[in-house]
């Protein structure tokens, strides 16, 4: 985990499929606006567990007692962004922290879910 100001390279990179979208440039100006804060979680299903925590993206359709439900109030400023994929996270893993700013981890009976043992 950490705290940085995200530059706009890093975004232009993570929000690569949304560049041609209409909403992009106010995207990138949210995203800039101060700081955020980059987590890489593990653990078994991890991807289906955080995006249970974390809530519809729109934030009107999130249940109460996801982060998006009780802390978001509108789509675009929906304070929470979680990988869709295993895939996703490696990639995103990849833009957002060097190999030195990772721990790897092994507890009897966990194998990592991120990264293929």
């Amino acid at each position: 985990m950490k705290m940085l100001q995200a530059p706009e390279t890093v975004l232009a990179e993570h929000y690569h499929d949304l560049r041609r979208k209409p909403f992009y440039p106010a995207l990138i100006s949210y995203m800039t606006s101060g700081p955020v804060v980059a987590m890489v979680w593990e653990g078994p299903n991890v991807v289906c567990s955080s995006r249970a925590m974390i809530g519809h993206t729109n934030s009107a359709e999130a249940a109460p007692g996801t982060i998006r439900g009780d802390f978001s109030v509108h789509i675009s400023r929906n304070i929470v962004h979680a990988s869709d994929s295993v895939e996703g996270a490696q990639r995103e893993i990849q833009l957002w922290f060097q190999s030195s700013e990772l721990v790897d981890w092994t507890e009897e009976g966990h194998q990592s879910s991120t990264y293929p043992a």
